[in-house]
């Protein structure tokens, strides 16, 4: 009788523990932000522009647009990551408060440049697309910018 219940108490025991392992797991890779730029014509296998069912003459307004887009966005991410890290390097340092507030004014500047940026990329897009493609284009965009972690910093850009 005794094994019976010793029997079952590990049965049990190894259920919970797999259930909190697997959990634990499932939300650690759920959090996990991607790496790299993604291309905003990037959706699963596929490309947005496919799924959007561009032309041949859009395809060839929209590819050199986004090419530049891409460019200007890694150039100000790298600019933006060269004041992250030299924000840290300061306020290790104990550094002066009016340095940080100038780098933080200048990491500011650069996240306007970026906003206004995609701004503008979205509106010279919207102008190659016909009405039927817009809607999904603004469909598959809220769907993209929908964020439900819990960590405490959102995404930028295209790190989720």
């Amino acid at each position: 009788m005794r094994s019976k219940w010793l029997t079952g108490i590990l049965f049990l025991s190894l259920a919970v523990n797999a259930a909190v392992i697997g959990t634990i797991g499932y939300h650690y890779f759920m959090k996990q932000p991607q790496r790299g730029p993604t291309p905003c014509f990037s959706k699963g296998d596929g490309h947005l522009y496919q799924s959007l069912g561009l032309t041949d003459g859009q395809l060839e307004k929209v590819e050199p647009l986004a090419r530049a887009f891409h460019h200007r966005m890694a150039e100000m991410k790298t600019s933006m990551e060269q004041k992250k890290d030299f924000l840290v390097d300061l306020l290790q340092r104990g550094g002066d408060a009016d340095k940080i507030d100038i780098l933080r004014g200048e990491m500011a500047s650069i996240q306007d440049a970026i906003q206004k940026e995609v701004i503008s990329h979205i509106a010279d897009i919207k102008k190659v697309l016909d009405s039927k493609q817009q809607e999904q284009f603004f469909s598959l965009m809220r769907q993209s910018m929908t964020y439900t972690g819990t960590s405490l910093s959102t995404p930028s850009g295209g790190d989720r």
